[in-house]
């Protein structure tokens, strides 16, 4: 499958490679997600790991390893992820959310197309942006003083953060603005105790910039609730739905391989060498097959 990212990765000679050639899941890649060891490693680290090895160029770069991956904008991991679970599952996604009126709560179904999702292609490829601060979020300070240049996060950041986030989303967003911040006027040292000078409103038009000048993947679905009646947008977190999706499928994942493996005499590593797909046209034959001869007797 190909497709263009909405950010790109830019190189150190400022070439921006947006053309992702990416794959489906195989059987190893099911395994590392569905297994127990997924469950203990951060979202964002098993993020990296899929797309290592379910991409295999971005432009011209053709040795995608964990190293290039982290490197990836935000958005552009969400958006590659989310074409790999539309290259092993298919464009529809199904699957059900709590509504948030407190006296309903009950499960909602929805279902969406993944090539429905609004994608928003950044106008500047970056990689470094500046923005000139309100005199408001930095009194008596000229020009030069408020301008900043930043960098948009990356999934080396969210790697880096994750587990301060759960601890302290307030204290994460620190430690992000000092690792993207490149320059707040002449001052290119910008470190945590750096940001904290800076005035709450000086951070929020700094994150307002960022987001301006991010790509972004829409990530809210539209619903309405069967019982109540009532619409409401809930967000959909790709990487906890595809994972959850993995998760659930765990053993029949090892029933697939034990009956391919009893039928066709392949090893389990031929088996979960191959693309889900492929091993589903597999079973579906053997199946028929299978069924024709108990007809016959």
């Amino acid at each position: 499958m190909l497709c263009v990212l909405p950010g790109g990765l830019v190189d150190e000679a400022g070439t921006v490679h947006d053309e992702v050639e990416l794959r489906g899941l195989s059987g190893r890649e099911e395994e590392l997600l569905a297994g127990d060891g997924g469950a203990e490693t951060c979202a964002a680290a098993l993020v990296t790991a899929l797309l290592s090895r379910c991409v295999r160029r971005i432009g011209g770069i053709r040795q995608v390893d964990a190293d290039v991956t982290r490197r990836l904008l935000v958005a552009d991991r969400q958006f590659v992820l989310l074409k790999v679970r539309e290259a092993t599952f298919g464009e529809r996604v199904q699957g059900s959310v709590p509504c948030p009126w407190p006296d309903c709560g009950r499960r909602v179904a929805v279902s969406f197309s993944t090539s429905d999702v609004p994608v928003r292609a950044a106008r500047d490829k970056g990689p470094v942006h500046t923005a000139v601060l309100s005199a408001d979020a930095m009194p008596g300070a000229g020009d030069a003083d408020r301008t900043v240049a930043f960098r948009l996060p990356t999934g080396a950041d969210q790697e880096a953060l994750s587990g301060l986030l759960e601890e302290n989303e307030a204290a994460a967003l620190t430690g992000l603005l000092a690792r993207c911040l490149l320059r707040v006027g002449p001052d290119t040292s910008v470190d945590e105790e750096r940001v904290a000078r800076l005035s709450p409103l000086a951070r929020l038009e700094i994150e307002r910039r960022m987001e301006e000048a991010a790509p972004r993947v829409d990530l809210l679905m539209e619903a309405e609730c069967a019982h109540c009646g009532r619409a409401f947008s809930a967000p959909f977190d790709p990487q906890g739905f595809f994972f959850g999706e993995l998760r659930a499928t765990a053993d029949l994942l090892r029933r697939e391989v034990h009956y391919l493996a009893y039928h066709y005499h392949w090893s389990e590593r031929e088996i979960m060498e191959m693309p889900r797909a492929r091993r589903g046209r597999y079973i579906a034959v053997l199946a028929d097959e299978i069924e024709r001869s108990n007809e016959c007797v």
